[in-house]
């Protein structure tokens, strides 16, 4: 009979690399304006799914689907490039 050998130990070996570094939050942070928005807009997508779409469900799609640009134009202009760091 062979044994059942668990990896917790390689797994938790790891585990203080596995966490998002500083850097990778600030980035979540920066692109969160965006993901609210994409989010909105699969929400108006979704509603109109499951009946027949009516001017209302049009507006609220087309208002979703700008502020996803906006968003989107909004982070392209304002984001800095994350240069890799040096040394260490």
């Amino acid at each position: 009979m062979s044994t059942i050998v668990t990896v917790q130990d390689a797994v938790t070996a790891f585990s203080d690399f596995m966490e998002p570094t500083a850097a990778e939050l600030d980035a979540i942070d920066r692109e969160m304006p965006v993901i609210r928005a994409d989010v909105d807009l699969l929400d108006a997508q979704i509603i109109m799914l499951d009946r027949t779409p009516t001017e209302l469900d049009a507006r609220r799609v087309r208002r979703a689907h700008r502020r996803v640009l906006a968003a989107r134009r909004s982070l392209a202009n304002t984001a800095s490039p994350v240069l890799p760091e040096v040394g260490a």
